[in-house]
């Protein structure tokens, strides 16, 4: 890639976009902005591979893109609120056999992503990249950028947030 080789790129988007889309989908709902911000990310790497010094994992790197084009994406759009829409690439998935099991999967799942996308923002990238993505708090803290107690408090308030937000939904 740092030679201009367009396949690696096009190799990079094979191996990546399912991650990258579920972590902006996760951020963003499945919104047109969230696929724009997928493809900003993969721009934004082929831009700047010139200077990527394989400090961190290709994976490690295209993430903090993403977040960080996420993160600005919340903030144009912070007076707007827009609906999660579920898609086969959901971020939370289950496994379920009986039909029965697929409606109440489809119920569970809409209200972990309306929960979810309800927290904070800062909350909201840790729960997706420690509980969705599958990082370590350590990787989580580096990718961001902040200690890992932080990491730690915004994991727990998050999901202590979510909670409340799922509480409040099982008894309406």
């Amino acid at each position: 890639m740092q030679r201009g080789d367009e396949q690696a790129l096009v190799e990079i988007i094979r191996r990546y976009e399912t991650m990258i889309a579920r972590i902006v989908i996760g951020m963003l709902g499945n919104t047109a902005e969230a696929e724009d911000v997928g493809q900003e990310t993969f721009l934004r790497f082929w831009q700047s591979v010139g200077t990527y010094r394989y400090e961190a994992k290709v994976s490690t790197f295209l993430t903090r893109i993403a977040i960080n084009l996420s993160i600005n994406e919340l903030r144009r759009r912070k007076n707007r609120y827009a609906w999660l829409e579920l898609t086969d690439d959901k971020p939370i998935q289950y496994e379920f056999t009986d039909p029965q099991d697929a409606f109440q999967q489809a119920d569970v799942t809409d209200q972990i992503t309306h929960a979810l996308t309800h927290i904070q923002t800062d909350q909201r990238v840790v729960v997706i990249l420690r509980l969705i993505e599958g990082y370590s708090t350590r990787e989580t803290a580096d990718m961001l950028g902040i200690p890992l107690g932080t990491v730690l408090s915004r994991l727990s308030r998050g999901l202590e947030k979510m909670r409340k937000i799922l509480r409040n939904t099982e008894q309406q």
